[in-house]
């Protein structure tokens, strides 16, 4: 599994790549909006993640035509060789991501939440999708099982007549609301986990190796103390 980090801070990217374990970044609107980003410095701000990240990035299209997608989509890519352009899960997200990939210009489906629309984005052409787990958890259902079908369909098939490079399609398990559905999602197959820094930090830290730690420096404390 790789570790893509959803986020738009740059300190946190940049933390999170010193640990060599930073795949590439995903970032949304409301990530963005979350630094207090401004529409006059996006392109520059996506620019510097792509200086930080040698992998992919994500950068969403906010417009909902497909004309205007396209247009969004051609724009972002041109930022940087590692930009992917995100794309709701929606009919004109399904045209625009058609006609992005026809162009070379790899596309992450977004909002994704069913086997049927996953299969709809692997075949328009998509190079990453990302099912989302934790709002199915909001809803009081198993975003976790809904993940696993669609990790286990898009598996049973081979989309790589329909990429830009011929790659397989992966899947991006999205909205990760804990270690747990990191390791849930790392068991049934998902290609891929977008996490948010703190989820981040929360799969290195394990209580024993805590107390184990600090036996080691007690009692290397006594060494130097004899």
């Amino acid at each position: 599994m790789k570790f893509f980090l959803d986020t738009a801070d740059l300190s946190e990217i940049e933390e999170a790549a010193s640990w060599g374990a930073l795949a590439g970044v995903t970032t949304n609107p409301s990530l963005y909006a979350r630094i207090g980003g401004k529409l006059s410095d996006f392109h520059n701000h996506i620019k510097r993640i792509c200086d930080i990240v040698d992998g992919p990035v994500s950068a969403e299209s906010v417009a909902m035509e497909r004309d205007e997608i396209v247009r969004d989509g051609r724009e972002l890519a041109a930022i940087a060789p590692n930009v992917v352009v995100k794309v709701p899960t929606m009919i004109e997200g399904l045209a625009a991501t058609h006609t992005l990939a026809a162009e070379g210009i790899p596309v992450n489906m977004t909002l994704c939440f069913t086997v049927p629309q996953a299969i709809l984005a692997a075949r328009a052409g998509a190079r990453y999708i990302s099912p989302f787990v934790g709002r199915f958890d909001d809803i009081s259902d198993d975003g976790l099982s809904q993940l696993e079908n669609v990790v286990s369909a898009i598996n049973n098939y081979d989309f790589t007549p329909n990429t830009v490079n011929g790659e397989q399609v992966e899947i991006i398990a999205a909205s990760i609301r804990s270690a747990n559905h990191v390791t849930q999602a790392a068991l049934m197959g998902a290609d891929i986990a977008t996490v948010p820094f703190g989820v981040l930090k929360k799969m290195v830290a394990h209580p024993l190796t805590d107390r184990g730690l600090d036996a080691f420096m007690k009692d290397w404390e006594k060494v130097q103390n004899a």
